[in-house]
């Protein structure tokens, strides 16, 4: 799998671009501002519809334009697809398959698959609880396309039953909500949680040796990071209690959200927030018998950044149904690291068939990843080599 060709249209920093890509290595490079960001921004929207960088579109939009296009030719299987998604804040997006429209706009997911290493990757590590779900759930969706429809669900039920549980009024109003309304965006959020739980636990079940594996090939190992022993561990932890048992089993699972969800009624009401649920679940990251995070080192934490990307690619990869490898995008990661990491990360992803580097200066990209050169300035780009 390998993207021939990106267009924008009012998308960030560009009024128009016509950016040509080939397989194998291309490095995007200028100076920071210029843009560079925007473009493998714009490739990763065409895979997920989403933004590693903002949670709203409006950002994504150039100034003064009412709406962005990001179009893309997508080569798989020797067949070439024409995939356009139409960015419009405030309304749903449009999408068009070889100019044809789609009814919903997250049927193109699946057509172009991307793994993004960048900076904001080692929040995955360090930061909160979010951070680890939503690599899950982008991960998940990548995986099986599916499942953006069960996060719709999921969410859509998730805003209803809250909407009704602050109504009253932090418990001094409960008796005025329909508890029979309540039990009802009960069910509804409990066959979306179950549905969206097995699949994480399947993915996490599936990821485990291969993040160990990753972690292991890009780790070092010295006396000046300190290095906490053991292998890296990735640990699936659910809201629903420890006495349930985490297998993907969706009915299991919906009976023991809805009865945890029952017993957690009085505290949901007083709070006026739903307390049980994928959103509340965290993804553990741990070096041997200790936690990630607070425990390891800088280095150490970049180590299982990249481990969680690398193993996605794996997984993706192995899992192509014939589509080919993902695409993989390098956001001006080899800036982050030191000169081992760099080196290791570049041997290991070298031989993808498409990798995609943004770099403020050519010296930033690895030998190992020579190829093709983009030089982007002032939100236009020229082909080098």
């Amino acid at each position: 799998m390998r993207l021939s060709h990106l267009s924008l249209r009012d998308f960030r920093s560009y009024a128009e671009v016509e950016l040509p890509l080939s397989a194998g290595v291309t490095a995007l490079v200028g100076p920071n501002g210029q843009g560079k960001t925007n473009l493998v921004e714009a490739v990763g929207y065409l895979a997920t519809l989403g933004s590693h960088r903002v949670a709203q579109d409006a950002p994504l939009v150039r100034l003064g334009a009412e709406r962005a296009v990001v179009r893309g030719q997508v080569v798989r299987d020797d067949r070439s697809l024409l995939v356009e998604v139409e960015i419009t804040p405030g309304k749903a997006n449009r999408a068009r398959v070889n100019r044809s429209p789609v009814p919903r706009a997250r049927e193109v997911l699946g057509i172009l698959r991307t793994v993004l290493f960048a900076p904001e990757d080692l929040a995955m590590v360090k930061g909160d609880p979010s951070e680890r779900r939503r690599f899950l759930d982008d991960l998940l969706v990548s995986r099986a396309p599916r499942y953006a429809g069960v996060r719709a669900d999921y969410d859509r039920a998730l805003r209803q039953r809250n909407a009704l549980l602050k109504s009253a009024g932090g418990g001094r109003r409960a008796g005025l909500v329909d508890m029979g309304t309540l039990d009802v965006w009960d069910t509804h959020l409990a066959a979306a949680g179950a549905e969206l739980l097995a699949g994480r636990i399947d993915l996490v079940e599936v990821m485990r040796p291969l993040v160990d594996k990753a972690y292991a090939s890009i780790a070092t190992s010295t006396s000046a990071e300190h290095s906490v022993a053991g292998p890296a561990v990735i640990t699936y932890r659910s809201s629903l209690g420890e006495d349930v048992p985490l297998v993907a089993d969706r009915d299991l699972l919906s009976a023991a959200m809805l009865n945890r969800l029952s017993a957690m009624r009085k505290a949901e009401l007083e709070r006026g927030v739903s307390l049980v649920g994928p959103h509340r679940d965290d993804l553990v990251l741990g070096l041997g018998p200790l936690p990630a995070k607070g425990y390891a080192s800088h280095g150490e934490s970049w180590s299982f950044a990249l481990a969680l990307r690398l193993a996605s690619y794996d997984l993706l990869r192995t899992e192509s149904d014939g589509g080919g490898e993902p695409v993989l995008v390098l956001d001006d990661v080899f800036a982050e690291l030191d000169d081992s990491r760099r080196e290791r990360l570049a041997t290991l992803v070298g031989g993808a068939e498409q990798v995609l580097v943004t770099a403020a200066v050519p010296g930033d990209v690895p030998e190992a990843l020579a190829g093709a050169r983009v030089d982007v300035m002032g939100a236009e780009v020229r082909r080098v080599r």
